[in-house]
């Protein structure tokens, strides 16, 4: 039992510093971003998550660096500084409805069920999808619902959307989940060729008219289809 509390406070400490080191890039880059600060909801929830426990074992002691780490299948949970700018740009409301594309093994899923009302996931890779639903399960997230199918497809029976961001990047953002985003709502999502992405706010105003904006220069594994060989 002393072991695990002395576990639990080492956590929190890392997760302390982590949000520290968000906080100090946000700052730097917020010429770019435009955003000086990331929203003090999204802080909290970051020290809140324990990002340990969505990531393999073999990457625990790095999972409260403030970089991407590998999580298997060839893909990567995020930068903890570019979750937290992509879950503050979505300006989360205790009421939405959040659609994730690419669950990977939870964390941004987690985040969003910390903030909104509902999530809905979806994972093209069967072998992620089941790892990420059995971490969020584990620690308690009932908000979430998942899907094993093509994210580029969103998932339209729920549709449509308050939020909408997208964990991997298509080419093009794809038609469908423009389609599936509320009137009002606002998309966060990195799009572009391999060696050439930006991280995109769309928003869609009353009219239902779309507006791009392109936020920072980021690099996404990209968005696969079921299509895909």
């Amino acid at each position: 039992m002393k072991a695990a509390n002395s576990n639990r406070d080492q956590f929190a400490i890392l997760r302390r510093t982590m949000v520290e080191q968000v906080a100090l890039h946000a700052d730097h880059v917020s010429g770019k971003t435009g955003r000086t600060a990331i929203a003090s909801p999204v802080m909290e929830a970051i020290e809140r998550v324990p990002r340990h426990a969505f990531v393999p074992v073999e990457m625990t002691l790095y999972a409260y660096l403030d970089s991407p780490l590998p999580i298997g299948c060839g893909k990567t949970i995020s930068q903890p500084f570019i979750v937290a700018l992509m879950t503050d740009l979505l300006e989360l409301g205790a009421e939405d409805r959040v659609l994730e594309i690419g669950t990977g093994l939870g964390y941004q899923a987690a985040l969003l069920a910390e903030l909104a009302a509902e999530v809905f996931t979806v994972e093209l890779i069967e072998e992620l999808a089941q790892s990420g639903r059995r971490r969020l399960g584990e620690q308690g997230y009932g908000n979430v619902q998942f899907r094993v199918g093509d994210g580029s497809l969103g998932w339209p029976d729920h549709a449509p959307f308050d939020r909408i961001i997208a964990t991997a990047a298509p080419d093009l953002i794809p038609p469908a989940l423009l389609q599936q985003l509320k009137t009002g709502g606002r998309m966060v999502i990195p799009a572009g060729l391999e060696d050439d992405q930006r991280l995109l706010l769309v928003t869609k105003d009353e009219g239902g008219r779309f507006e791009t904006e392109e936020i920072l220069p980021v690099r996404f594994s990209q968005l696969m289809s079921a299509d895909d060989d």
